[in-house]
């Protein structure tokens, strides 16, 4: 099998390029690519790894003819066409937990920075100057501070707000009243209602329609006199004209902000203005930041291309921590009996069963499926199938998909059952490290890890067969490196599972047919 290519075009973290390779993969890293640059590089990469830097447009996306996951080393994915991807059946996920904590410090730092007008009386400091008397500031302590979104990184805020003993208010549709009340955060419903009461105001809020040009005129108006805002999270959230006619008139005390519309911003209304702070998109960097966010990035990569779940897919489910642990492991497994069921019937089912089983009874089953799907249409369609398409390729080809739950998992402490318009297969996990199991097929009990390539018979169970098919296979230079007898007493049959070395060809296949009377069914399989 070919080594798998990973594209790195935006500076990453030594240490995530050392995970890539430690698994394997062969890691390009080609900085400030020209969009044509990139789109005639990208078709020999299976994942592609970026910054801010890069923009991944429909046009590389379609030019992509391997990618297989498109990673984002932070949280923001404004530069990759997700949807593009998706049309592609290509993981895209982020790093969202990288940089939350270097961000909801950088707001901290812009926050305290701006009430107190530290930057400038450093600029007169060094203007060797002594204004002491020039630059009255504010305290936190006891003031209202307005956030908007209280997710990670707004949740983090409140927290070290708290800590300054600041009265904390909140906006954010999607915050349930639980979780508010867990961070000391009363909830508003209605901006306008928070806008006169706040002291300081921080924005950590997505890209949206809805939040681009979220405050202007109307709303810096009804705002307390003497507010400070701060923005570590989008640029565009405050309409920056409109906030430095505002700054210029006195109503806004000062600003802190880090983000811009458009990046990189050398000029705007607010750079004459001393008591406008403003930072060139320092949110995320710091030196711990940027090694989570190369780490992570990498790992959940790799996970990607090897099958396996993706945490922080962008354009699939998200899979809680909790799920992920127990569910994780079987996705490989899922996988592999799809393939293996592909490659037995050549035919595509009509129904499809997951049914979880022991330990897992109670996981959610969604990646289960799209694992089985991902293995069982592979060799069905030339598309690239991911978690991201699979179920839709499966409506596609009429698959009527089932799952179920059973609390025995055949002596096992959890298991998964998959069957395919009958044709049964089942695995286990020994445990998270160790290959899948194969613990039944066709209803014939075994135990067996399988390899990449495998010979599986069915017949009338007699003396002497194995010995047969040994020496046929010894003769062609093909060596048994394991193997796993299945049988049914009641039936006087016989399922071998023989994983092997070497090429089978199909003369060697017609001999074992010819040699073996009674034969059923003899399959070749590569996984």
């Amino acid at each position: 099998m070919a080594q798998k290519k990973v594209l790195v075009s935006d500076k990453l973290a030594d240490a995530g390029l050392e995970v890539l390779r430690k698994k394997g993969f062969e890691v390009d890293m080609k900085l400030d690519l020209t969009p044509e640059e990139l789109i005639a590089v990208i078709p020999e990469y299976d994942a592609l790894i970026v910054r801010s830097g890069t923009q991944v447009t429909r046009e590389v996306i379609e030019a992509g003819k391997n990618l297989k996951i498109i990673g984002r080393a932070g949280v923001g994915v404004d530069n990759v066409d997700v949807a593009a991807a998706t049309d592609h059946g290509i993981v895209v996920c982020n790093a969202p937990t990288s940089n939350i904590v270097s961000a909801a410090e950088q707001t901290m730092c812009l926050m305290l920075a701006a009430a107190r007008r530290t930057a400038e009386a450093n600029a007169s400091m060094h203007d060797h100057k002594w204004e002491r008397g020039k630059f009255m500031g504010v305290e936190l302590f006891e003031k209202t501070l307005a956030i908007f979104g209280l997710g990670r990184i707004g949740g983090l805020v409140a927290e070290r707000a708290r800590a300054f003993g600041m009265n904390l208010v909140g906006y954010d549709p999607y915050c349930s009243p639980e979780r508010a009340e867990q961070l000391g955060v009363t909830l508003y419903d209605d901006l306008d209602d928070i806008l006169p009461i706040a002291d300081f105001i921080t924005v950590h809020l997505p890209k949206t329609k809805e939040t681009i040009g979220m405050f202007g005129p109307e709303q810096y108006a009804r705002m307390k006199d003497g507010v400070i805002l701060v923005n570590v999270a989008r640029g565009g959230i405050y309409n920056i004209d409109s906030l430095a006619d505002f700054v210029a008139a006195g109503k806004i005390f000062s600003c802190g902000i880090d983000v811009w519309e458009d990046e990189p911003c050398t000029d705007s209304p607010l750079h004459e203005f001393p008591n406008a702070l403003i930072t060139p998109h320092l949110g995320a960097s710091t030196k711990e930041a940027q090694l989570r966010a190369g780490v992570q990035t990498a790992e959940f990569v790799a996970a990607g291309l090897e099958g396996s779940i993706v945490p922080t897919a962008i354009n699939m489910t998200p899979v809680p921590p909790e799920v992920m642990s127990a569910v994780g492991p079987y996705v490989p497994a899922c996988q592999l009996m799809g393939s293996v069921l592909a490659q037995i019937d050549r035919e595509v089912p009509c129904n499809l069963k997951v049914e979880l089983q022991g330990g897992l009874i109670s996981s959610d089953p969604s990646i289960l499926v799209a694992g089985t799907l991902k293995g069982l249409l592979t060799y069905h369609t030339t598309n690239t199938v991911t978690p991201v398409n699979a179920t839709a390729i499966a409506k596609r080809h009429g698959i009527k998909v089932e799952t179920a739950g059973e609390r025995e998992a055949g002596g096992y402490s959890s298991a998964v059952r998959v069957v395919a318009d009958g044709a049964e297969i089942a695995c286990t996990m020994v445990d998270a490290a160790e290959k899948p199991r194969l613990i039944s097929l066709f209803g014939y009990k075994m135990d067996i890890a399988p390899g990449t390539r495998s010979l599986i018979f069915e017949y009338v169970d007699a003396p002497g067969r194995v010995g047969v098919i040994g020496t046929i296979l010894g003769e062609a230079g093909i060596n048994i490196t394991t193997m796993q007898i299945g049988t049914k007493p009641e039936e006087q049959c016989a399922l071998v599972y023989m994983n092997v070395e070497g090429e089978v060809t199909d003369e060697v296949i017609e001999k074992l047919r010819e040699a073996l009377p009674d034969l059923k069914n003899l399959w070749s399989v590569s996984l």
